[in-house]
């Protein structure tokens, strides 16, 4: 038997990603991979990135990664309000001004997806890891998506399961043939009702892969206080605390 964590969208904040880091620590799994976005919406940012480059974590470059080692701007997003679309600009500016180069160009060099390949017993499992799909690592796919569009990115990674993250909600969805879709959530910034820092063990034997969604709380009130003293906007802190703030 092997066990395979993954976990993405940090988005800087520290005291969840320790509270996960600790838990698959705890549970002797010593195989773990990060799916990417690193950056943005809590003031973190160099210690996520210092984190994750200390323990050696393989990570992929989420699209707010992307944004912040090449300077990319930022671009209005017709879903958002004007209270998020404001929000928003402050805090990846604040992202772009508080990164220090050195990480800038360690999230230039993350590779964009990973293909993994776990030999149990005689059989061969292989694993896809992408931020948000194949081709891209800003598309939200979310569980209510055809089954098609998961079963086609399924065969052409030639995968067993395929993980992603980016949506913020976590999924597993299986399909006849036995394959799996996951969505492994987020660590620090949730969109989940319970707001709780959310990885994805996955369990390979010889016969099946068996997937748990773990979902872990951490001390929000500390981060929110955190985040109102740092110069990102408030409207993250109230998100956190899940205080009358929708953000899609």
């Amino acid at each position: 038997m092997i066990q395979v964590a993954v976990f993405s969208d940090v988005h800087g904040n520290l005291p969840a990603l320790e509270v996960v880091l600790k838990d698959i620590e705890q549970r002797g799994i010593r195989q773990k991979f990060c799916l990417g976005d690193l950056v943005d919406f809590a003031p973190w940012g160099n210690e996520v990135i210092e984190k994750i480059r200390s323990l050696n974590i393989l990570c992929l470059m989420g699209n707010h990664d992307e944004r912040i080692a090449f300077d990319i701007p930022v671009v209005p997003l017709s879903k958002h309000s004007e209270e998020e679309t404001n929000a928003r600009f402050i805090a990846i500016d604040h992202s772009k001004r508080h990164i220090t180069e050195e990480n800038k160009k360690f999230l230039s060099e993350l590779p964009f997806h990973l293909k993994l390949n776990y030999k149990v017993g005689k059989k061969h499992w292989n694993i896809q890891l992408v931020h948000s799909s194949l081709s891209s690592n800003d598309t939200y796919l979310y569980e209510s998506e055809k089954d098609d569009i998961f079963t086609n990115m399924l065969k052409d990674s030639q995968s067993d399961v395929i993980v992603m993250g980016h949506t913020h909600l976590s999924f597993k969805k299986q399909f006849e043939n036995k394959t799996w879709a996951i969505n492994c959530g987020s660590v620090g910034r949730s969109k989940e009702e319970n707001r709780l820092a959310s990885y994805v063990i996955l369990t390979l034997d010889e016969e099946k892969i068996t997937p748990e969604i773990v979902q872990l709380p951490y001390p929000i009130e500390e981060t929110a206080r955190q985040i109102k003293e740092s110069g990102i906007p408030d409207y993250y802190a109230l998100f956190l605390k899940n205080e009358n703030v929708l953000i899609l």
